[in-house]
């Protein structure tokens, strides 16, 4: 606000100092007119300082006869186009000389950000609809305030605009509110291993809902998925259905929310698009939440969370959820953008890795022996399914170009 104020104040002070009305300097004393010259006429008008014949006082207008000296230069600026042409290489900085740092920076921020996502706020505070709607609160907030300081620079929306958008983000609040239903009522590390199902329920859709051919080599890479998430279910210490279905439906949920994203392709950017969505999610968000957990939590899910960890300790707890969740979307939008699609997608496959076996050691989940072979058969299979899908979308990317 300093700086608005500061640059504001100075334009206003610039406007002042041309809005003053100049008076006509005499000639300096001792200055001989040339004969062959008519003598100068110099008028004052507001808001135009010195004028000679209609035309601004300038040195250019002068002859050379008629101005003083000027003192000669002792440095010479070279601008920067100049100093390039000389062969002055402007010096790299660290994030030039060190890309794959900055890009492997990304991936662990993705990395931590995600798996932050599932605090232990859940141990205190079992609301999963509340928590899925403070993590859109904060998203929206942060969306607005970006807007406010115009990064990015809010882009127009119409009625047309939001009918496209609505299913999408009908979408990702149900697959949402699932998943987070999912981490409160199993082991974060099971609910990852069934949310590793989300590529065949991907290809089952594009298969059977959009009508496209998916290659046998895609569905025999599946087969791996399936099996590992059977195995893991069957000896989950943690295993209940309602964790199980919730993670079924945001499976289904978030492939429709792809259907939906590929109709509803706009000349929009992807923040600005993300943040529609998210105020949309947060709209359909609130009844749910209202009605499921709002009377629970006015009569004694508030007061049992701040009797347990202190009032501030479970609003910062809140606020982090909700900002981790913000920044694992929009870290996951900034690495896609510096790799390729197959790099993106072997870091998505190591993101659901480091994701479960960060729930193993840092929250403690136990996990049996069969559970965890199923669970690495299935990561097995997922990071098949990506190399190949990947492989392809580069090959029809090379045919078309």
């Amino acid at each position: 606000m300093s700086a608005l104020g500061a640059l504001s104040g100075g334009a206003a002070g610039v406007a002042g100092l041309l809005s003053l009305r100049r008076r006509a300097a005499p000639p300096p004393s001792g200055l001989a007119t040339p004969a062959h010259l008519p003598p100068l006429k110099c008028a004052v008008l507001p808001d135009a300082g010195q004028l000679v014949w209609g035309r601004q006082l300038r040195p250019a207008l002068l002859p050379a006869a008629l101005l003083p000296p000027q003192p000669a230069r002792r440095h010479a600026l070279c601008p920067p186009a100049a100093a390039a042409a000389s062969g002055e290489a402007k010096p790299a900085g660290f994030l030039d000389k060190y890309p794959a740092l900055v890009t492997g920076f990304f991936f662990f921020m993705w990395y931590v950000s995600y798996a932050r996502m599932a605090l232990k706020i859940y141990n205190y505070f079992p609301y999963p609809y509340f928590v899925s709607l403070i993590h859109l609160v904060v998203g929206v907030v942060y969306c607005l305030i970006s807007w406010s300081v115009g990064l990015p620079k809010r882009a127009p929306i119409n009625s047309n605009l939001l009918k496209l958008l609505f299913p999408v983000a009908l979408c990702h609040a149900l697959g949402h509110v699932t998943s987070n239903v999912s981490f409160a009522a199993v082991a974060v590390s099971f609910a990852h291993t069934i949310k590793a199902l989300e590529p065949f329920f991907n290809a089952a859709a594009t298969q059977f809902v959009l009508g496209q051919q998916v290659p046998l080599s895609l569905w025999l890479s599946l087969a791996p998925v399936v099996i590992g998430v059977s195995m893991a279910s069957l000896t989950e210490l943690s295993f209940n259905w309602t964790g199980f279905i919730n993670a079924m439906i945001s499976n289904i949920s978030f492939t429709y929310r792809s259907i939906y994203s590929k109709k509803a392709m706009t000349d929009m950017d992807s923040t600005n698009v993300y943040a529609y969505i998210s105020i949309i999610s947060l709209l359909v968000c609130i009844p749910p939440a209202l009605i499921f957990e709002g009377p629970q939590l006015m009569q004694h899910g508030f007061s049992d969370a701040i009797a347990k960890v202190g009032l501030q300790k479970f609003v910062t707890d809140l606020f982090l959820v909700g900002l981790f969740y913000h920044l694992y979307n929009q870290l996951a939008t900034n690495t896609l953008e510096r790799v390729a699609p197959l790099t993106h997608a072997v870091g998505n496959v190591l993101k659901r890795v480091f994701v479960i076996g960060f729930s193993i050691i840092v929250f403690g989940n136990r996990i049996t022996t069969q559970t965890g072979i199923g669970t690495c058969i299935a990561i097995a299979g997922v990071a098949m399914y990506s190399y190949i899908k990947a492989r392809i979308e580069e090959e029809k990317r090379k045919k078309s170009a």
